[in-house]
Formats: C-alpha cells, sequence, structure tokens
C-alpha cells in the first residue's frame, strides 16, 4: 500500500510539471502572438513577408521534428529551450488570429477549448479503459486531415474546410485522452528529478500542448467571429 501510494504521489507531481510546461508554453505563445499583432511594423515585417512567414513554419517543423527525434540523446536544458523557442515561433504565427477574429471571440474560444481539454485530458489520465485502439482511429484521422488540408490549399472549398475543421475538433479531442493516458503508462516512476524526467515531462508537455493548439484553432475556424 506504501509503495502504491508512492507511485500515486511520484505521478500526481510528474504531471504537475508536464501541465506546468505545458501552460508555460501556452502564456509564452499567447504574449508573443499579441504582441506581434498589435505592433503593426512586427506584423508586416513577419506576416507580411511570405518568405519570413514561411521561413518560421519551417523553422517550426524542425524544432519539433528534431526535438521528438532526439529527445534521449540531448540534454534536459537543450530539450527545454527547444520546447519554449518552438513556443515562441508559434505564437509569431499564432498572431495571425488576432488580426482575423474579435478578442471577444478568440477569448471564448480559448474558454471552450481549454474547458473541453481539461475535461478529456483528466478522462484519460483516471480511466481504466485502454485508449490504444481509440488512439490509433485518432492518429489515422490525424493523417487523414493532414493530407485533406492540402488538398485543399488548391481548391479553397469552404464547405470542406469546415468539415476538415469538424473532424480536427474530434480528433484532437480523443488525441486529449489517449497522449494523457499514455504520458501517465510511460512516465518512468523512481527517476524523479533526473534528467530523463525533465525530458519526459517536456515531451508530455509537447504533446499535450500540441493537442490544446489544434483543438482550439479547429474551434475558433468553426465558431470564432471574423472581424
Amino acid at each position: 500500500m506504501e509503495q502504491s501510494q508512492q507511485v500515486i504521489d511520484e505521478s500526481r507531481r510528474f504531471f504537475q510539471k508536464v501541465y506546468g510546461w505545458m501552460f508555460l508554453g501556452l502564456i509564452i505563445s499567447g504574449i508573443t502572438a499579441f504582441w506581434i499583432a498589435s505592433s503593426p511594423s512586427l506584423y508586416s515585417v513577419i506576416l507580411g513577408n511570405q518568405l519570413i512567414f514561411f521561413g518560421i513554419l519551417i523553422g517550426e517543423l524542425l524544432l519539433v521534428v528534431g526535438l521528438v527525434a532526439l529527445m534521449k540523446k540531448i540534454s534536459a536544458s537543450l530539450a527545454t529551450l527547444m520546447f519554449l523557442l518552438y513556443c515562441f515561433m508559434t505564437g509569431l504565427t499564432l498572431s495571425v488570429i488576432f488580426l482575423v477574429y474579435t478578442i471577444q471571440s478568440i477569448g471564448m474560444t480559448f474558454f471552450i477549448a481549454a474547458t473541453m481539454f481539461g475535461v478529456m485530458s483528466v478522462y484519460g489520465m483516471v480511466t481504466n479503459a485502454d485508449l490504444t485502439k481509440m488512439g490509433q482511429i485518432m492518429i489515422m484521422g490525424l493523417i487523414g486531415i493532414i493530407i485533406a488540408s492540402v488538398v485543399n490549399i488548391f481548391l479553397r472549398n469552404s464547405m470542406f474546410d469546415l468539415i476538415i475543421s469538424i473532424i480536427g475538433v474530434i480528433v484532437f479531442t480523443g488525441l486529449t485522452a489517449y497522449d494523457t493516458q499514455k504520458i501517465k503508462e510511460t512516465n518512468i516512476i523512481g527517476n524523479e528529478g533526473t534528467e530523463e524526467d525533465t525530458k519526459e515531462s517536456i515531451m508530455g508537455a509537447l504533446k499535450l500542448y500540441l493537442d490544446f493548439i489544434n483543438l482550439f484553432l479547429n474551434l475558433l475556424r468553426l465558431f470564432g467571429k471574423r472581424r
């Protein structure tokens, strides 16, 4: 019983670190996005120039792929730096939402996304059901969304975009529960305070950060009020 309680306590502290890193990442992204959107000169330089904008997008992709691929080889400090830099760069590209949607609808959508995320993450943490099969379906759905989104760049079909957003909400809601359960299952009990523990928490935070951001953006496309 004592060992079981120790496992529960260590798991709880681990998730506090995971959510702490995730929330810090969201704060960095939010502040950066609002700062860029509030400065016409910065916005015109970063988002008004397609070369710079797509350069940032490529940089984001390289950072997140590099972080996942090199996590076991790099130090905890470098992993932390890469994660925070990724959140900052995401904030740069997210700044466009403040110019497209009203601040009220952004706030309301953020609240809805946070509520949905919180409910599903808690469910993934406490449920005894194995979410592996559901997660595999959600991952297949994610691949479908990526392909459909690329196709719709050329089609520019608003109805197709609406369908993609609806499926996106379903997929990232499901992935939130699945990823939370997997983070809980893969957490190594007994390495608290080590470099590996820090890297595990950073990786968990990255997964949940991506789930939340994508859930929020898909909800915003569905319910956001344009300026």
